[in-house]
């Protein structure tokens, strides 16, 4: 046991004091905290410009529906000759020219209106135009047919499904949405952590035995202390850089908040200013309120405890794997080829979450998967925003602890023997023939 408390000890210090560790540490949130800012900024940036679209309407029916804005400018171009419009558009180098043609009547008009410009337009700003124009011929039709627009408007009903669950508790319409995301980002975080710290033990193993300093440590320290050795030092220093991230990336992102000032009241501003161009401020404000009501309905103590209990269950699964290849392999090139056994069921569960789990948390598919071992810690996670009763939780972790146990067995018999193994490529048969000594 105290030998074990060596190699643990050893392998934290090791991997705290190497600079890359060191580096990344700090490095990391702060990347990320610049994205997030940079993404917010372009978006708050993107948001201040404005288009400016021409158009030429020879029906003249759309000329008081083209309002200004702060997203996009409207400049009356129906007093000139077409090529001339096209031709002023591309010198002033404006946005577009839309062009409503005159038409016998207003079902030919509506598929025969074109926008002219050099690059493909955005998507939003053609459905805005299209929905300007199709209620001004909606109008115009019933104008044609004798009805009483404001009494159609008044006969108007707008349904509001409100969601509530059996026990009394309301939801919002976006509650799925924000436990995808959640769920996804959690299970997607825990995917790359794996990979990254697993990574790390094989190359340990790699680097100690290319450099034949295995061969002195073997003869004081069983295999498998060593083994596990590595696993534990890693997952500490592991859990110690996750720690610190999360410091880190907190006192970052307020720093950088109150520098370019994206502060809550900028950002509300921003959220009326676009509420009031849909013209549903009320209703979005209502929105983001019960959104808001739902993030916090989450299960974020549950969320974080299993991120932990599936972080832990999952790097001590997929380690034993990485460090029985580290000791098969004489250099990182050869490990190449038993990749795949260790990427692939990481990505089914990234597929499975975002395909199965998303559209339905608590069907066969999901549940199948969350219990299996190799995509439990993914598949579980990204099922716990959407409530999972606890004996399913109980008996993934069960079944996870219960295959960590074997496989570090099973890799602690393929690492004694392939620890000292040199010059040769090893093959899946012969890593068979190993379990058997």
């Amino acid at each position: 046991m105290s030998n074990l408390k060596l190699i643990i000890k050893r392998e934290f210090i090791a991997r705290v004091r190497n600079k890359t560790f060191v580096v990344m540490t700090f490095l990391s949130p702060l990347i990320v905290v610049a994205m997030v800012s940079l993404v917010v900024w372009l978006a708050t940036l993107n948001n201040d410009e404005a288009r400016k679209i021409a158009f030429f309407d020879e029906t003249g029916l759309f000329v008081s529906d083209f309002e200004d804005s702060d997203a996009i400018d409207y400049i009356n171009y129906s007093h000139l000759p077409l090529n001339d419009a096209k031709d002023s558009v591309v010198i002033k180098e404006l946005y577009g020219l839309l062009y409503i043609p005159k038409k016998q009547t207003n079902e030919e008009l509506a598929g025969a209106i074109q926008f002219y410009a050099d690059e493909a337009p955005n998507i939003s700003i053609l459905n805005d135009l299209e929905n300007i124009m199709s209620d001004r011929l909606t109008h115009h039709n019933f104008e044609e047919k004798g009805l009483d627009l404001e009494v159609i408007e008044k006969a108007k009903a707008n349904v509001n499904i409100q969601i509530e669950n059996f026990y009394g508790e309301k939801t919002s319409k976006m509650s799925s949405y924000i436990k995808m995301i959640f769920g996804g980002a959690a299970g997607y975080f825990l995917m790359m952590l794996i990979i990254i710290y697993g990574n790390m033990v094989m190359r340990s193993v790699i680097e100690e035995k290319s450099n034949r300093i295995i061969e002195i440590i073997i003869s004081s320290v069983k295999p498998m202390q060593l083994m596990m050795g590595k696993i534990l030092g890693t997952s500490f220093a592991g859990i110690f850089q996750f720690v610190l991230w999360v410091i880190l990336g907190g006192v970052f992102l307020t720093v950088v908040s109150m520098v370019l000032g994206l502060d809550q009241p900028q950002i509300a501003g921003v959220d009326q200013t676009l509420t009031f161009e849909e013209g549903g401020q009320e209703e979005i404000k209502l929105l983001l309120q019960e959104s808001l009501q739902d993030i916090f309905k989450l299960p974020i103590g549950t969320l974080i405890l299993s991120f932990f209990i599936y972080f832990i269950g999952g790097y001590f699964l997929y380690s034993s794997i990485y460090a029985a290849i580290g000791a098969a392999v004489d250099n990182e090139t050869d490990s190449q080829q038993f990749m795949l056994p260790i990427i692939l069921p990481l990505i089914l569960a990234i597929y499975v979450g975002f395909f199965s789990v998303i559209e339905n948390p608590h069907g066969t598919v999901a549940t199948i998967f969350s219990m299996i071992p190799l995509t439990s810690p993914i598949v579980m996670l990204m099922r716990i925003p959407f409530g999972v009763p606890w004996w399913e939780v109980v008996i993934s972790i069960v079944l996870l602890v219960g295959s960590i146990v074997f496989l570090i067995w099973l890799a602690g018999r393929i690492y004694r023997v392939g620890i000292l193994m040199y010059g040769k490529k090893p093959t899946y048969k012969e890593l068979l023939k190993w379990m058997k000594y």
